[in-house]
């Protein structure tokens, strides 16, 4: 099996909430493309209920790319302590941070998810706006850093 990069993350020294910047790549013809480890729950102590994570997912997805428009896609871990998130370019961590914080205080104030509806969404019926304040609520209070040790 491959070298798989997350596996290769001790998840027991890891402090969250943070930003990480897991790599960068560089495609055959000249492109670059970021990937982010976006951590909000410590590894194996906590993890966001599904419904919660999904309507993060929904409400990130349009409002990170307002501040960052390279973004290719935004995806929640299957731990659901996070997600990835990939975009052209090289991209710093604090700009991805900063994105990110502006994004969680913009949640506290929004009165819907997204395409929350059968047309737009496999799964629609599994979102909680309520879940998604609370736990951007729960980041922005313990403080996003870009350290994933907590220094």
């Amino acid at each position: 099996m491959p070298e798989i990069e997350s596996f290769q993350l001790d998840h027991r020294t890891v402090v969250a909430p943070y930003v990480r910047k897991c790599c960068t790549l560089h495609g055959k013809k000249g492109d670059t493309v970021s990937k982010f480890d976006l951590r909000f729950v410590q590894p194996n102590k906590e993890s966001i209920p599904t419904a919660a994570l999904h309507a993060l997912e929904h409400l990130l997805s349009g409002l990170l790319r307002e501040y960052l428009p390279e973004i290719i896609d935004l995806s929640p871990m299957g731990c659901r302590t996070g997600f990835y998130l990939t975009i052209w370019g090289d991209v710093a961590p604090a700009a991805v941070k900063a994105a990110l914080e502006s994004s969680l205080q913009r949640i506290q104030s929004t009165d819907e998810v997204p395409a929350a509806n059968d047309l737009q969404c496999g799964n629609y019926r599994d979102l909680s706006l309520f879940g998604a304040k609370e736990y951007a609520r729960y980041v922005l209070e313990k403080g996003l850093s870009t350290n994933i040790y907590g220094e």
